[in-house]
């Protein structure tokens, strides 16, 4: 099996092509907005969409920042996977695809192909009993990171119901105003320490569908919640004002130590560039869905 032509092939089609579930909302978002403005900025953008899959075009200039998430079994695993991807995103770099981006924190140098230390960033699970690889690679845009944002709350800062949380939250998306690439998408991690509270937050938004659900009844209520009040703030996409100013609200916690509860907020904008395949051992091919 070509394991090199298969991620080349999901590397160059998440430039071009946002996942299911994203379209689904866009579309949804079009037929709900009732402010004028706020409506044209949404059909643009649905414009947008179609026209970047139909000219296999790049989706927005910004070519954002690779995350791929790996999960495997005990017996199987695809030898130089992180060379292979590494290779896939220069190739798409050259073609076109992506806009070169990727710099030296310090010296601002650019690499002139998105290749760099620690790039391409992969996260890995083990799971015992399955017998595949599950690669699902996820371009985040940079622009919208300015408005990312942590907090450690004391218990007592986190108040009842979670109110000190809300609050935070609500305070982030009104600080962020038009400028987020609205209408955004927004993780938000609970729990660990900080490095794992920014994980969660980033993995909220690349591994589960904007519109599924937490399956804990307590995060799923209040994702429900956070959508409804921050679509009520009436920010609008592109800030012009309306109902719709978030695409969806993902939450994912941790254990964290009995003093303190870091919380990540995640901004995520309306491109969602991510597919996902399972690889299995006999030589099959699936394809994921974020429905």
């Amino acid at each position: 099996m070509d394991y090199r032509q298969i991620l080349r092939d999901l590397i160059f089609r998440i430039s071009y092509e946002v996942s299911d579930d994203c379209r689904c909302l866009l579309d949804k978002a079009v037929e709900t907005e009732t402010d004028e403005s706020s409506k044209m900025i949404l059909e643009t953008i649905v414009e947008n969409v179609n026209i970047a899959r139909e000219c296999k075009q790049a989706l927005c200039q910004s070519p954002g920042y690779l995350t791929t998430y790996v999960t495997f079994g005990d017996d199987f695993f695809i030898p130089d996977l992180e060379e292979i991807l590494r290779e896939a995103v220069i190739d798409a770099t050259k073609a076109g695809y992506l806009r070169p981006s990727m710099v030296d924190p310090l010296t601002r140098v650019n690499s002139g192909d998105n290749s760099g230390r620690g790039v391409p960033n992969m996260e890995y699970e083990h799971k015992k009993g399955i017998d595949y690889i599950e690669i699902i690679p996820s371009i985040k845009g940079c622009g919208i990171e300015l408005y990312n944002k942590v907090k450690v709350f004391t218990i007592a800062e986190m108040g009842e119901n979670f109110e000190g949380i809300k609050k935070f939250v609500l305070e982030c998306v009104v600080e962020a105003g038009g400028t987020a690439c609205l209408p955004s998408a927004i993780g938000i991690g609970i729990g660990g320490q900080l490095d794992v509270a920014a994980k969660l937050s980033r993995r909220a938004m690349s591994l589960r569908g904007w519109m599924q659900r937490n399956e804990d009844e307590r995060l799923a209520q209040l994702e429900e919640e956070l959508l409804e009040a921050i679509n009520s703030l009436n920010i609008g996409s592109g800030g012009t004002g309306g109902k719709v100013t978030t695409l969806g609200v993902n939450i994912e916690i941790a254990a964290t130590h009995t003093t303190l509860c870091p919380v990540a907020i995640n901004f995520h904008c309306w491109v969602a560039r991510r597919a996902g395949i399972r690889i299995y051992k006999d030589g099959r091919v699936e394809e994921l869905s974020f429905m």
